[in-house]
């Protein structure tokens, strides 16, 4: 189970999904209605606060591509003066900032998380700042520049790297949060890239660590419905309702009261995580649906890189229905999935060959299927076109645009 403590607020699997309520001071922000002039900070944090926001998050530097390019002095003195302000809300308030020097400022004014968009990559220095307050922070994937990773696959990698380095570095395991990058980073990302990260996002379970879910009014919900930003709030709701019963702990939000009530509906509606607790044991059904997360599962409780590589196979269990296959070749399909490990399901009929087709669920890991294609595919009757459909069935199951075009 997934359960930390961030800033004084508990966050996880057992606990309600957190709005995190966004305070802008960038004026070269995407989304001109969110846009709060310093002298307003404190009411608009107190509104959002009264609508029900666990946390704020404040920034000065907008990090939309096509925003101008604003100086580090015009970032400071934005948003210096709105965290003073801020410093005796009683939610944590988050600083959203990729300079390790304004981190720094902004945690002795009264921040108590880092926002990096980066993800540690633009400033060295800011692993040392958040080392020094012991402070929780919010690490989003990158490589070169904040947002980078394209599709899930990388997101994964990347996180996995920023958190093995900064957790290496001194970083507290527990006082982690990773954002997966939803949005127009780059060129590179098109919506169906967002809406596969929606869709994965338990995958991120693999990390043990809160997942923050940055979906408000963003550029993929505006391709969809082909409308601005000032007309993407339903829109956005329904991306995060996805988002929430997929997994997101904390959402960030520009409209915290109509997020709040689409979060408590959809954490609701959320599956139960299978785990139980007996004393110092513990138990938790992992829900592995690709090989490489299976190796990562494998690589966080110790095994050898070796060992995950060649086990990663046996991590993940499919059950492939199989329509009008000839009874024939469907009794040598459940034999050779016996042989190694696996098993087939068939009707009654097949056996005494009362029918000439049946219908049939393959069961079995990726590993026994894989050798099953490996043996069949140079037998005789139609056995190989069967093992260049199970072939294309795994490619299709892999391959993100067949599964989310439109």
């Amino acid at each position: 189970m997934i359960e930390k403590t961030i800033a004084g607020l508990k966050v996880g699997d057992g606990q309600p999904v957190r709005v995190m309520g966004v305070i802008n001071l960038s004026k070269e922000s995407f989304y001109k209605g969110s846009v709060v002039q310093g002298g307003t900070v404190l009411d608009a944090a107190r509104k959002m606060i009264d609508e029900g926001a666990d946390l704020i998050d404040i920034g000065a530097r907008s990090t939309w591509p096509l925003a101008p390019a604003i100086s580090k002095e015009d970032e400071r003195s934005r948003l210096i003066p709105a965290v003073k302000r801020l410093r005796d809300i009683p939610v944590p308030l988050s600083v959203d900032t990729m300079f390790s020097d304004i981190a720094k400022e902004a945690l002795e004014a009264g921040a108590k998380i880092i926002n990096d968009v980066s993800g540690f990559t633009a400033d060295p220095g800011m692993v040392e700042v958040a080392k020094e307050h012991d402070c929780p922070v919010i690490l989003m994937a990158s490589n070169k520049v904040p947002g980078d990773p394209v599709g899930m696959d990388a997101i994964i990698a990347s996180l996995e790297r920023i958190i093995s380095s900064a957790e290496e570095k001194g970083i507290d395991p527990g006082k982690i949060i990773i954002d997966p990058a939803i949005g127009k980073w780059t060129q590179e990302k098109l919506p169906v890239y967002d809406y596969e990260t929606i869709d994965n996002l338990q995958r991120l379970r693999i990390f043990g660590k809160p997942v923050l879910a940055a979906i408000s009014r963003k550029s993929f919900i505006g391709e969809t419905l082909r409308k601005p930003a000032s007309e993407r709030l339903y829109g956005s709701l329904a991306a995060t309702a996805i988002a929430v019963r997929n997994g997101a702990h904390i959402i960030r939000t520009h409209d915290v009261a109509q997020t709040v009530d689409a979060v408590r509906v959809a954490r609701s509606a959320r599956p139960m995580i299978p785990a139980v607790k007996s004393g110092d044991y513990e138990a938790e059904v992992l829900d592995i649906g690709n090989h490489e997360d299976g190796a990562r599962a494998l690589l966080s409780i110790g095994a050898t890189r070796n060992g995950s590589q060649v086990m990663k196979n046996k991590t993940v269990l499919y059950n492939i229905l199989l329509k009008n296959i000839p009874t024939t070749e469907a009794l040598i399909i459940k034999q050779e999935m016996l042989a190694r490990g696996g098993d087939a399901a068939l009707p009654r009929e097949a056996v005494s060959h009362e029918v000439e087709k049946v219908d049939m669920i393959v069961i079995g890991t990726e590993l026994q299927v894989e050798r099953l294609i490996k043996k069949i595919r140079h037998q005789v009757r139609v056995l190989p076109a069967i093992a260049d459909m199970l072939t294309d069935l795994f490619d299709k199951k892999n391959e993100t645009f067949s599964r989310y075009s439109r």
